[in-house]
């Protein structure tokens, strides 16, 4: 059993949810503030939400500034644009750690989707002797039910 399983967080954490080598490409949602901390330590900071996943990430300043030199400080503007997060080691009260950085470059866009075929409409009637499953034929043991 893995210990980490058994407390799990609501926020992204660099030596977990992020890959080891390359990037987590998320689509941002929302930023809530959010008391962080406990006790004395506690603090309001900004969370930024993902579509991908129900984890959060705290903002720190580097991170925010970043997000903003891509898609502008309105937080509201944020929403339904990806950025690229990876995990790196930073110095954090004198001892090296693990971080979450965001990308300076916005990431490629995904592959596009190709569309549907479009349904017949009352305009378009397919052949009369159109059959959807002409090219299915039943199975050998289909058959010899029927003929049994």
């Amino acid at each position: 059993m893995n210990i980490n399983t058994q407390f799990p967080s609501e926020y992204l954490k660099a030596d977990g949810d992020i890959p080891d080598e390359g990037n987590l490409v998320v689509t941002m949602s929302h930023v809530e503030m959010k008391s962080i901390g406990q006790g004395a330590d506690a603090s309001m900071k900004p969370v930024l939400y993902f579509h991908e996943t129900e984890k959060g990430l705290v903002l720190n300043k580097t991170n925010a500034n970043t997000i903003q030199g891509l898609y502008g400080a309105e937080t509201d503007d944020w929403n339904g644009k990806r950025i690229a997060l990876f995990s790196t080691e930073v110095d954090f009260q004198g001892k090296q750690t693990l971080a979450i950085r965001v990308r300076m470059k916005k990431p490629a866009a995904p592959p596009a989707r190709q569309a549907a075929p479009a349904a017949a409409t009352n305009d378009e009637q397919a052949p009369a002797d159109y059959d959807p499953f002409a090219d299915e034929k039943p199975s050998p043991a289909y058959k010899n039910a029927q003929t049994a």
